[in-house]
């Protein structure tokens, strides 16, 4: 019994050194491979609660749709709710201290939230019969109320909801289809509510209506000599201001008492000078109201009497924030200036303009850029005085709270919006150059290695697996600045919507560097700057130890096709921009070319919106490297407005005005049409440039061989009836059809065309190797479906002899030309599918041995893995015993959805719009990066580790299991021996 109680416990304790082998993941092991943040976007409205009890915080919107609650002390994010592209918050307020209040698909519904914890406390649906602008209005809550009634305005309809449960109390039309709505007041302590537009373009007019029950009262209209601008604010309870068409006159409607009065003015004999056009700044002002042009900023106040007094011109580019209630009939606002890189925060009174009540600077990073929007809080000092506090929006969409002349907190909310990725190898660790390491005792040493006995057995308690956790990130040299022997250790260099690029280190997601570029910057020459995609440009492999590569980011300063385009060159370790050019010809597309020139730079043709081909770098040698090469370059084009795809090829320089020896005028090659009365195009994919493909043969059963059909000049295109473009349902099964087509784009040959009736888009899909899978809607069995293409290439049939392929007998390396017509056999299966998808991306290794795995963006916001095994166009119900034993699965009608697949385990990449994939060095690892408001990136083994042992891999406890059996053999050896003896005495 002792034997086997001894035995039992060395099969324990060589499983504990052995469990690293196992692919699953405990929960000491969260954080070691994969990493999650969380962003909400770039905040465009946000509202204080810090009242004496709960928590002090602020409620924010953002551009990406986001409702938030973030903590004041740290900025840390206390709940969320991502609404979605189709659910945009138009207006949101806090009722009763305790209610969120938001109005979103575009004014159509409103919902209340509960402040403390963001659950959802009801939803009304508003209706209207014709487009208008959305408004919501929340009275400030007097005293202990208990009901608050909110009034938004959308469809041409004023609601007035109840704040407890929802329910519409009353419901007024207002007006006829000329009439535009712009304001909607109710001054406090009054229950009437003006509703105030134009009708027309030189009619002012007004409703009054009872707030209690939504009777008409009032209705009056005042007449403009000229035409309205859709600019314009309520000033105060009385006054209305607005600009004419041109920008140059102001006009003023008085509306206290029931009686309306209209005024106009020049901006010119207020602000002084030919001020030229204004812009009217929709900061809610005390009494005052601000004018803009291209240089300087101009404040008015409305006196008692109701005339216009000027109150002071600032030529820096300035901030204003909504006025502020902090003391009885005490209004407060906040003047930002960013002065490079310290900004001025100024609170004034409302009633006193010459006094600040504060007056601060700040030292803020001026990569950030200058200061967007501004928005204070106020609290009571220790001595009882009145502080403020400012959250201010950058121009990089960071976020940031100052008090007191400090940053309390930032935030990196850019991050919230990427438009593209790209990747750089970090630094080659120097010979000499140690990473200095924290020694540990033995003491350390043993306790270390029990904790992780106990946690492999499950014995250890909540303490000690957070204590693994900790020493494991403390150990782990995953968040070290230098490259690392398997490639797990890269940069992510990311360019957001801001036109900021960062640069992410794949171990911990820090940020290692950030840059604001200055060619995507507003400026004269670039009025509307945009970021298109980043790329590779220089990706030094001889020169490693002395040159750093580099990135090419493209954007452009329109956001239509035409404008024109800008490059800037970007160090990818100093994070520096070393060269950019300036606004020159427009920009359509990229295409990264297969050349690089003794710089290691490698070469890019943009082409324009005339097709033309611009070649970069703009040297000679890139010059004659491209003239060598011309004749195997192509492109294509594909206008899914107009159902067009054509094909083209460089000719010669161009000849016309303006261009230069790198411009390339186009040769057409082929066009497909489509005919739009019954086709409209809604999908499109090619393969990844960087994709490797290990072997061009196929061993399949019985030892047979099929050759796949390879060929980087494959495009996919999935094309619908007019009517199954819409959303699901909106067409019946006999109304739409999705039709697929594979394209070779060098000659513009359709290889394979296949109907799916009664389907209908978004289709989303995937293009690898020789074969495609998409995701589409079936209309009549009510389900998603996925289908896959195979395509091979029967001219090399013959060569069905498997040792031919291992002796190098064959074919394979033989020239293919896309121009010999190929013979070409397609497989295609389809399968249903549980989820819908939001995009769908393949794993990708070094060499291609790896089996490969598709990544599917779901509905939910998470990352599915599923083997592209499930979907073999050769699965059959019944296989037979050669097929089981080449790996083919029974055939189903469904694709399985296996929890433990989920790439993202539980968490949510929220607002998921992409997938990112990034090979590793080793053969069965590869990086997986999805981003969307949320950032995830993890590794991901589709055929587990099987050229490598992981990190946290216990060699000395290996060790110590060895040492330990070899011990016990000479213990059980000895033990043996003797009871030998003693039986031979017997």
């Amino acid at each position: 019994m002792a034997e086997r109680s001894f035995f039992l416990f060395l099969l324990l304790l060589f499983l504990s050194s052995a469990v690293e082998f196992s692919a699953s993941i405990f929960e000491d092991q969260v954080g070691l491979m994969d990493w999650h943040q969380k962003y909400i976007g770039k905040v465009n409205h946000a509202v204080f609660h810090t009242q004496k009890t709960g928590r002090k915080r602020v409620v924010v919107s953002t551009e990406e749709n986001v409702l938030a609650s973030l903590d004041l002390r740290h900025g840390d994010i206390f709940w969320r709710h991502v609404l979605g592209p189709s659910d945009a918050i138009e207006a949101f307020d806090i009722a009763l201290g305790k209610y969120v209040i938001t109005l979103s698909s575009g004014g159509s519904i409103l919902r209340a939230w509960n402040l403390p914890d963001g659950q959802m406390i009801w939803e009304s649906f508003l209706k209207g019969s014709r487009s208008s602008k959305s408004m919501l209005l929340v009275q400030p809550s007097v005293g202990a109320e208990k009901e608050t009634v909110l009034l938004a305005f959308y469809g041409g309809f004023l609601h007035a909801v109840s704040s407890i449960d929802g329910e519409i109390l009353w419901r007024k039309d207002l007006g006829s289809e000329s009439l535009e709505i712009q304001q909607i007041v109710q001054p406090v302590g009054i229950e009437v509510v003006y509703a105030l537009g134009f009708d027309g373009s030189s009619q002012f007019a007004a409703y009054e209506i009872n707030a209690r029950n939504g009777e008409l009262m009032k209705h009056e209209s005042v007449h403009f000599s000229g035409s309205f601008s859709r600019e314009n604010l309520v000033v105060s309870d009385g006054v209305f201001v607005a600009l004419d068409a041109s920008g140059s006159i102001l006009v003023t409607v008085h509306f206290q008492n029931g009686e309306y009065s209209l005024q106009e003015m020049r901006i010119s004999s207020l602000l002084g000078g030919n001020f030229g056009k204004a812009k009217l700044l929709g900061a809610k002002l005390p009494h005052m109201f601000a004018l803009r042009n291209d240089k300087l900023t101009g404040f008015l106040k409305v006196t008692d009497e109701g005339k216009l007094e000027t109150l002071e011109r600032i030529n820096n580019e300035v901030s204003i924030s909504d006025s502020l209630s902090f003391a009885e009939k005490q209004r407060a606002f906040a003047l930002v200036q960013h002065n490079d890189n310290k900004v001025e925060f100024r609170v004034k009174l409302g009633h006193e303009w010459n006094k600040d009540l504060l007056q601060e600077t700040v030292n803020i990073d001026p990569n950030r850029g200058h200061v967007e929007n501004v928005f204070i809080n106020n609290y009571i000092r220790t001595d009882r005085s009145y502080g403020f506090r400012a959250l201010i929006v950058l121009e990089d969409h960071s976020l940031l709270l100052v008090q007191q002349g400090e940053v309390v907190w930032k935030r990196e909310d850019g991050l919230a919006s990427i438009l593209d990725v790209t990747t750089a190898e970090l630094p080659v660790e120097k010979v000499g150059v140690s990473v200095s390491k924290v020694e540990e005792n033995l003491h350390e040493w043993l306790k270390g290695h029990i904790l992780k006995l106990k946690g492999t057995l499950m014995l250890a308690t909540p303490e000690d697996v957070a204590t693994i956790q900790g020493m494991r990130l403390k150990n782990s040299e995953k968040s070290k600045i230098t490259r690392d022997h398997n490639g797990f250790r890269k940069l992510l260099i990311v360019l957001t919507r801001s036109g900021k690029v960062f640069a992410l280190h794949t171990g911990d997601g820090r940020i290692v560097w950030s840059l604001l570029l200055r060619s995507l910057r507003k400026s004269e020459a670039c009025t509307s700057p945009t970021g298109i995609r980043i790329y590779p440009w220089q990706i030094p492999h001889h020169h490693a130890l002395d040159e750093n590569p580099s990135v090419l980011v493209v954007g452009r300063c329109l956001p239509t096709d035409s404008g024109p385009g800008v490059l800037s060159f970007i160090d990818a370790y100093a994070g520096k921009e070393f060269d950019s050019v300036a606004p020159t010809h427009s920009v359509v597309q990229i295409i990264p070319l297969p050349f690089t020139d003794a710089l290691e730079q490698r070469l890019h043709l943009l082409i324009d919106a005339n097709q033309r081909a611009h070649l970069y770098p703009r040297s000679p040698e890139a010059l004659t490297i491209f003239n060598r090469e011309m004749s195997n370059v192509y492109w294509y084009t594909v206008v899914a407005e107009n159902g067009i795809i054509r094909g083209y090829a460089p000719k010669s320089t161009s000849v016309n005005e303006g261009s230069d020896e790198y411009c390339f005028d186009p040769t057409d090659l082929w066009s497909i049409v489509f005919p739009m009365e019954s086709e409209k195009i809604v999908a499109w994919v090619t393969r990844k440039l960087s994709e490797v493909v290990h072997t061009q043969a196929k061993v399949i059963a019985d030892q047979d061989v099929m050759y796949k059909y390879i060929s980087k000049n494959l495009l996919f295109v999935a094309t619908t009836s007019p009517k199954g473009t819409g959303e699901i349902g909106s067409a019946t099964p006999d109304e739409s059809s999705l039709i697929v087509y594979l394209i070779d784009t060098v000659t513009g040959r359709i290889l394979h065309r296949m109907i799916h009736k009664g389907c209908q888009a978004p289709v989303h899909a995937v293009l690898s190797e020789n074969w495609v899978v998409y995701h589409y809607f079936n209309l009549r069995s009510h389900r998603f479906e996925m289908s896959v293409i195979e395509i091979y290439d029967q001219s090399r049939a013959d060569n069905k002899d498997v040792w031919k392929l291992v002796i190098g007998k064959h074919n394979l390396t033989s020239p293919v030309s896309s121009y010999s017509r190929p013979e070409v056999k397609a497989e295609s299966q389809s399968y249903f599918f549980t989820h819908s998808a939001k995009a769908i991306a393949v794993t990708s290794t070094a060499k291609g041995i790896t089996s490969r795995q598709l990544l599917i963006g779901t509905v939910g916001d998470q990352v599915l893995a599923l083997d592209k095994r499930y979907l073999d166009p050769r699965r059959k119900t019944d296989p037979t015993q050669a097929e089981k034993e080449e790996g083919l699965i029974p055939l189903t009608d469904s694709l399985p959805i296996i929890p433990q697949s989920y790439v993202t385990h539980a968490l949510k990449v929220e607002g998921l719009r992409d997938i990112i994939t990034v090979p590793a060095k080793l053969e069965s690892t590869t990086l997986v990066f999805s981003y969307g408001v949320d950032l995830f990136l993890t590794r991901l083994a589709p055929s587990r580790t099987y050229d490598s042992l992981t990190e946290d891999f216990s060699y000395a406890l290996l060790l110590l299991t060895i040492v330990v059996l070899v011990g016990a053999i000479f213990a059980t050896w000895i033990l043996s021996e003797k009871k030998e003896l003693r039986e031979k005495w017997r």
